[in-house]
């Protein structure tokens, strides 16, 4: 609607959801007496940053497609999810447990970040980084309890950085990167509830026997590239690595 000014929402104090997308909102600042708020979607407006008057029941907030360079001033203690896909964030520093406690779903799709390091709410169920240009991960030995990571279309050349502490990892998307050598993948065996995992348009997908390559090495995958293992390509992964060891010996 073109809004620039949203300071007649002050008097609305009961209100619990709001949408206040495709506007040109640059300040919510009249948002802070909303002390009910439950659910927040400010998505398409000029926001430069995501920092706003702590909330006490907010629980979902949406910043799509903003303006936003940083996540500072995030401090509501009951928000379970909290979306900046398409912003221009290039580091995930500035938010903390301590402030965020609840939150369990984070999307920073598509900004321009370079590094997982010095991200602080340890506690999340579900991480999308894909369409950044993140080249390391750093940090992620904490995150014992995060169930889904997406990492498509980042600029990853090494899997260093994972961890036998996260051991609820399920889902791994790493989609579109630079891996080229089955060494690399062999590296995820130390995530032991690893079930899903997609390796396409990844230098290494090219290779022969792929498939194989990549099951003989993950014994605990049941799906890959969204494709479920079937029986007899286990048995021929468990042969595949089963020769490997023998030839190792």
């Amino acid at each position: 609607r073109g809004l620039t000014d949203i300071s007649l929402l002050e008097r609305f104090i009961h209100l619990r959801y709001v949408d206040l997308s495709k506007n040109k909102l640059k300040d919510l600042a009249p948002l802070s007496s909303l002390t009910q708020l439950l659910w927040l979607k400010v998505d398409r407006n000029l926001l430069t940053s995501a920092s706003m008057q702590e909330l006490p029941y907010l629980q979902v907030i949406s910043f799509d497609c903003n303006c936003i360079v940083d996540l500072e001033g995030i401090t509501h203690p009951l928000l379970a999810s909290l979306s900046l896909k398409e912003n221009k964030i290039q580091t995930v520093l500035g938010l903390s447990h301590d402030q965020l406690f609840s939150l369990q779903v984070l999307e920073l799709r598509g900004n321009k970040i370079k590094t997982t390091a010095g991200l602080g709410v340890t506690k999340l169920k579900k991480l999308y980084l894909a369409k950044n240009t993140i080249c390391s991960l750093e940090g992620l030995e904490e995150f014992e309890q995060l169930e889904t990571l997406h990492l498509r279309d980042n600029k990853l050349e090494a899997l260093d950085g994972f961890s036998d502490s996260m051991k609820c990892l399920q889902y791994l998307n790493l989609r579109s990167n630079g891996i080229k050598s089955f060494q690399e993948v062999e590296k995820l065996q130390v995530l032991p509830m690893l079930h899903a995992l997609v390796l396409m348009d990844n230098p290494c997908a090219k290779e022969p026997n792929y498939r194989l390559e990549v099951l003989s090495r993950l014994s605990q995958l049941q799906r890959l590239d969204k494709e479920s293992v079937e029986e007899e390509e286990w048995e021929e992964a468990r042969n595949i690595r089963q020769t490997r060891r023998e030839k190792e010996k």
